[in-house]
């Protein structure tokens, strides 16, 4: 019989995962807006256009809505995105919007601003400087020396979807929330999605393709549970996803769960969010886990390469 505490513990490795924060850039408290009528709002693959055709009448409504908002930047694969997990009920759908810009003009406001300088800079020469987005997350100063891309690191697949990637057995979370509070290392995971979001809609325009974020969190090496507090911030930025970034999510992929424990994955899913509970994926990934550390996804192009091959055909059929 499998012990209970190592249950506890990889459960609470689980917990952390949907909101990994932000490492390498890939090469190539706010109200909660009513509940999304659709999770998976669309499949990985499609077109940017007949997604605008299909929801055409809310995205205008969203919009009108915001006709003559000042500091408001909002382009139309950002609506979109909220018309998608609504698009039968315009009001819920501008309710939504309304929500998350109250936000970014507020409470997130030092985020969104930093995000798209930084996102400006790395992309200024035609390619990707990956330092000036490191550089300008908050509080880079307290914790980019504890969350660096030997744990957390961002990725492409060939198709152009992003793969956020997490080891959390490689970040010190105790050494880290001694030396930073929940409320700043929150922010942190924040500016991580933003910028994730900048990307990814900017690919929708370009590519005339969706992207979409895929989350893959390798649970080699987990042996405790995570730090309360690093849980408490981890918690606090999930909470916020769905509610600011609408329809950018795809499949989260928990890997490489130890073999024992496999046959308690029932009791793992109801700890999540039933919006990530269908999209959840456990499966073993062996490229991953025969890596001693996740820079070479950034570094080695080969390794890469056999990385995000590696998780698409990970993907559920139904993604």
């Amino acid at each position: 019989m499998v012990n209970r505490v190592a249950i506890t513990l990889a459960a609470a490795a689980l917990l952390a995962a949907p909101a990994a924060s932000f490492g390498n850039a890939p090469v190539r408290r706010v109200a909660a807006a009513p509940s999304s009528t659709r999770l998976n709002a669309y499949k990985i693959g499609t077109r940017t256009e007949g997604l605008m055709i299909n929801n055409r009448r809310v995205v205008d409504s969203l919009a009108k809505s915001i006709d003559g908002m000042e500091d408001v930047d909002m382009s139309d694969v950002d609506l979109l995105r909220f018309a998608m997990v609504h698009p039968e009920d315009e009001k819920l759908a501008v309710e939504a919007l309304q929500n998350a810009i109250k936000w970014r003009k507020t409470t997130g406001k030092h985020i969104v601003e930093s995000a798209k300088a930084a996102v400006e800079e790395a992309t200024a020469d035609g390619g990707w400087n990956n330092d000036p987005v490191r550089n300008a997350a908050p509080h880079s100063e307290l914790i980019n020396k504890y969350i660096t891309p030997k744990a957390v690191i961002t990725t492409s697949t060939e198709a152009g979807d992003l793969v956020y990637v997490i080891r959390a057995s490689q970040i010190n979370d105790k050494e880290l929330m001694d030396n930073a509070s929940v409320e700043q290392v929150c922010d942190f995971f924040m500016y991580a999605k933003e910028v994730h979001n900048i990307i990814a809609n900017k690919r929708s325009a370009e590519t005339g393709r969706m992207c979409t974020v895929l989350f893959a969190n390798d649970i080699v090496g987990v042996r405790k549970a995570p730090d309360s507090r690093f849980s408490k911030a981890l918690t606090s930025s999930s909470d916020q996803y769905e509610s600011l970034y609408p329809s950018l999510a795809g499949p989260t992929m928990i890997l490489n769960l130890p073999l024992i424990l496999q046959a308690f994955v029932g009791l793992f899913k109801p700890l999540f969010p039933k919006s990530v509970q269908e999209r959840l994926v456990f499966k073993r990934a062996p490229v991953l886990a025969s890596l001693d550390d996740l820079s070479p996804l950034g570094t080695n192009k080969a390794v890469q390469t056999q990385f995000v091959r590696e998780v698409v055909g990970l993907l559920p059929k139904t993604a």
